[in-house]
This record gives C-alpha cells, sequence and structure tokens, in this order.
C-alpha cells in the first residue's frame, strides 16, 4: 500500500502528487578557493522573508507506524509570524579566496530519526557524509544531483552508518525509498561564506574580504534568489530577501 501524501495550499491551490525526484539548480563548479587570512573584511546581514501562503502537505504513514508515528501536517515552507522564513541557506558564489572552513572533528551526517531526516538541510563543504539510521528497521537513504543519482544505499540495521562521497559544489536532495514522505536536502559548496536561517529568519556571514559579490538565498520549496551584493570593511551589508515562486505544483514522493 503506498503512502498518501497530499499538499495543500491555503490560498486555494490544492493538489494529489506521485512520486517523482526534485530537480534543484545544482551551483556551477567553481576555481579552487584558497584559505587565508581575512584582513580589513567586512560582513553580510539580513533576513529572509516570504509575503505568500505557504503550502502544507498531510503525511500519513502506513507502514512502520509504531516508529514513523501518527499522521500530521507538514508546512513547505516555515514561516514566521513576522513572515520570517527558517531553514533558507545564503552563500556567496565565485569568491576566489577568504577566511578557512571551520575545523572538523568528524564528518558530517545525516540521520534517519523516527521516519524523518536529521537535519532537514544543511551545508557540507565537497568531502564525505555519513549516511546514519538510528531507527530499528530498514531505511533506504537515496541522494540526487538533480535527477541524477548520487548515491543509494539500504540501511537494515539500527546504527548502521554509511560514508557517501559528495564530489562537486551543488544541491542533493535526499529521499527514502522505503519511506516517501521523507526529504532532506544538503548543501554542498565550495567555500565557508554561507548561513542557514534560524526561526526569526536572520542570517550574519561574518569576515568578508571586501569586495563585490553574488549572494544566493536557496529554499527547497521556492525559486533561489540570487542578488548583488558590495562588501565594505569593518561594516555590516544589511539585506533583505524575499523569496518568491514557491514550488507548490511540484511532484513529492509517496510511500513506496
Amino acid at each position: 500500500m503506498r503512502t498518501s501524501l497530499a499538499i495543500r495550499s491555503l490560498g486555494g491551490l490544492s493538489a494529489m502528487v506521485a512520486a517523482t525526484a526534485m530537480t534543484v539548480p545544482a551551483q556551477a563548479q567553481a576555481q579552487a578557493y584558497e584559505e587565508g587570512a581575512v584582513s580589513g573584511g567586512g560582513s553580510i546581514t539580513g533576513k529572509v522573508v516570504f509575503n505568500g501562503t505557504p503550502a502544507t502537505r498531510k503525511v500519513i504513514p502506513t507502514k512502520d507506524v509504531d516508529v514513523c508515528g501518527r499522521p500530521y501536517e507538514e508546512a513547505l515552507i516555515e514561516v514566521g509570524p513576522d513572515k520570517s522564513v527558517q531553514n533558507t541557506v545564503v552563500y556567496l558564489v565565485d569568491i576566489a579566496k577568504g577566511k578557512a572552513w571551520p575545523a572538523q572533528a568528524k564528518p558530517p551526517q545525516i540521520d534517519n530519526v523516527k521516519c524523518k531526516f536529521d537535519p532537514r538541510v544543511q551545508v557540507v563543504r565537497v568531502g564525505k557524509l555519513d549516511v546514519v539510521n538510528s531507527d530499528p528497521m530498514l531505511h533506504n537513504t537515496h541522494g540526487y544531483y538533480g535527477k541524477r543519482t548520487l548515491f543509494n544505499l539500504a540501511l537494515p540495521n539500527q546504527g548502521q552508518r554509511i560514508p557517501v562521497d559528495l564530489p562537486r559544489p551543488g544541491a542533493v536532495r535526499i529521499d527514502c525509498d522505503a519511506h516517501g514522505w521523507m526529504e532532506a536536502w544538503v548543501y554542498v559548496l565550495d567555500n565557508p561564506y554561507y548561513a542557514i536561517t534560524g526561526a526569526d529568519g536572520k542570517f550574519s556571514i561574518p569576515d568578508v574580504p571586501a569586495g563585490a559579490y553574488k549572494l544566493v538565498a536557496a529554499h527547497p520549496f521556492t525559486d533561489p534568489v540570487e542578488q548583488s551584493v558590495t562588501v565594505a570593511a569593518g561594516k555590516p551589508s544589511d539585506l533583505n530577501i524575499e523569496l518568491m515562486n514557491p514550488q507548490t505544483s511540484r511532484q513529492i514522493g509517496s510511500g513506496k
């Protein structure tokens, strides 16, 4: 039996959707990033908002319900009372050199926890990602660059951990072939100038060398927003970014 998923827009648009992979625009391959000391840098700060009516979907688990839980409503775009948007990735592209990546004690990971991915949205550098199963049943974790499969892993055992390679910059959509409502996004970047918005929609990208750049704000369920930004030494460049064109009509996987 297939898991039922309905997407509903409070603005009146409604659709029942079937299983397919979402195409997410990949970041173009850039020149190698050079790490070094930043002298006289500035910062990019701001807030991401969405003024439309965000869609929701109803998730109805029909298998492994003792772990996956009861049906629930899920917002595709998490919007606060002041229109702030959570889980938007804001990052610079085509930056040749700047601060070093923060040190990592271990590779980043994505975990299957109670039939949801944790974290749902994250940023990692080109390299390794550990795929983990914390649930006591099979998950089949499937990652895509656009429509092309990057990895497809069966994890039948609780506590199982499998490393995968993320070889180039781009947005990686992840789903579970066994529980089709599960989705997550890993944004693979080639430089450390990024932020993920919290519940207040705010972001801060510090230690940016003075200069002119292209900034991208990416959310899984809207079109990406690109804009130019100029960073002055010792000063913030405060931005207000509005996400547009929610992808309410795209197809989302159901249980398989």
